[in-house]
């Protein structure tokens, strides 16, 4: 949904939204979730979009659903229809070499070359999945088929209404990322008092320095079990009423795995306000849009600038008593009957997930060139819109400088 002068954003509350301890505002709380409409300032560049907000994040795995045996071994092959070019226009017209991707080590790191402050959750469990897929999807966005996306547009309509379930959703107008970084604190702010008094929230943001890199995300749901412990609730949906073979399910439990680790540290004081500013590059001092200081005060929160959202919110995170999450689970749904196909509980391994996280960021960094798939995984390639250009596939399973790009032959 668009409005006049640019992207939404939504407060993602609870209902019941009130004041968590510390936080200094009035009991009414947040009357409803909103979402903020970025715009650009008057004479200056575009300050407020989807990228600066910092929390969007693929939570669903339809994509990767494409990348399956399951689905290769039904796809037939199409001959006369062209695949990707080892070189494709860029946004200038000018063609564009996969060089840079394939020889980062040389240039820049990865962060530097596409221009990224913070990672998504979702980039390094795509690592997961095959490394060099992420990398050139990276280089390479446009390559995502039509088909591809009107699946993963299904999900994201799957859980929009998952989300409208437990409350409405309303659009403020934005005028800076400090503005569209400050929906999503008044959303932490709502949703906290929320979870304590319902017990059950959706669309949660979280943040944190893992391995020197800002990593955010969105969990799907959190919610008390009647045992009183926190669950975590990741929904995937599916294309097809069949289960993910296990080489998806490895992706997703690294997914929700990743978000209890930095959850775990927002509650336990381990996040800080320095290192957010740090990575994201924001102005604490500076002074909020009218529209959103104005939906603060709603909720009951005397504030003028980001720092002092900043303030309420860490204090929020730290003197809510939220605990640790206990249970991690993830429930796989058909899409068109939205049929539960079945549930995976993780076991999250500390040791185990901080190698990964690790291994991941070193690529990040450019201490290392991404990797392909090891031979035992090679069917993941088989439906992959970056085969005929993967220097992996070529190279024999290592990523050889000395192999140029060659365009797709002709099949006439």
């Amino acid at each position: 949904m668009r409005a006049a002068g640019g992207v939404q954003q939504q407060f993602r509350g609870g209902s019941r939204a009130g004041c968590s301890p510390g936080c200094g505002g009035a009991a009414e709380g947040l009357p409803f979730p909103v979402q903020s409409c970025a715009m650009s300032e008057t004479g200056g560049e575009e300050t407020g979009s989807a990228e600066a907000s910092g929390f969007s994040d693929l939570s669903d795995s339809e994509l990767m659903e494409f990348l399956e045996l399951e689905d290769a071994q039904e796809s037939s092959a199409s001959p006369g229809k062209p695949g990707p070019s080892s070189e494709l226009p860029g946004k200038d017209g000018k063609p564009r070499s996969l060089q840079n991707c394939e020889r980062g080590l040389d240039i820049s790191s990865p962060m530097q070359r596409f221009h990224l402050q913070y990672l998504y959750v979702t980039d390094l469990s795509t690592q997961n999945w095959c490394e060099l897929q992420m990398a050139y999807g990276k280089e390479l966005p446009d390559l995502v088929t039509p088909e591809k996306a009107a699946v993963l547009d299904t999900g994201a309509s799957i859980h929009l209404a998952r989300e409208l379930e437990l409350h409405d959703l309303v659009t403020v107008p934005v005028t800076s990322k400090e503005d569209a970084w400050a929906i999503k604190f008044l959303n932490i702010l709502s949703m906290i008092p929320t979870l304590q008094s319902e017990g059950r929230i959706r669309e949660f943001p979280v943040f944190g320095e893992v391995e020197g890199v800002l990593l955010v995300g969105v969990i799907d749901e959190l919610h008390y079990t009647a045992k009183g412990e926190l669950e975590l609730a990741e929904l995937k949906t599916r294309r097809r009423p069949l289960l993910p073979l296990e080489a998806q399910k490895k992706k997703d439990c690294f997914q929700v795995s990743l978000y209890k680790y930095i959850f775990d540290a927002m509650v336990q004081g381990k996040v800080t306000p320095a290192s957010l500013i740090h990575h994201t590059k924001l102005c604490p001092d500076k002074a909020l849009g009218p529209s959103v200081l104005s939906h603060a005060r709603r909720g009951g929160f005397t504030v003028k600038s980001l720092g002092d959202l900043m303030e309420l919110v860490f204090l929020s995170l730290t003197l809510s008593d939220l605990p640790v999450i206990d249970i991690l689970k993830i429930e796989y749904i058909h899409q068109e009957s939205a049929t539960l196909l079945g549930t995976e509980i993780v076991a999250f391994e500390e040791k185990e997930v901080k190698g990964k996280v690790q291994h991941y960021m070193a690529y990040w960094k450019g201490l290392r060139e991404p990797r392909g798939v090891d031979i035992e995984e090679a069917w993941k390639c088989r439906t992959c819109s970056y085969t005929d250009i993967c220097k992996w596939r070529k190279g024999g399973g290592v990523l050889s400088s000395t192999l140029e790009p060659q365009p797709k032959k002709s099949n006439k």
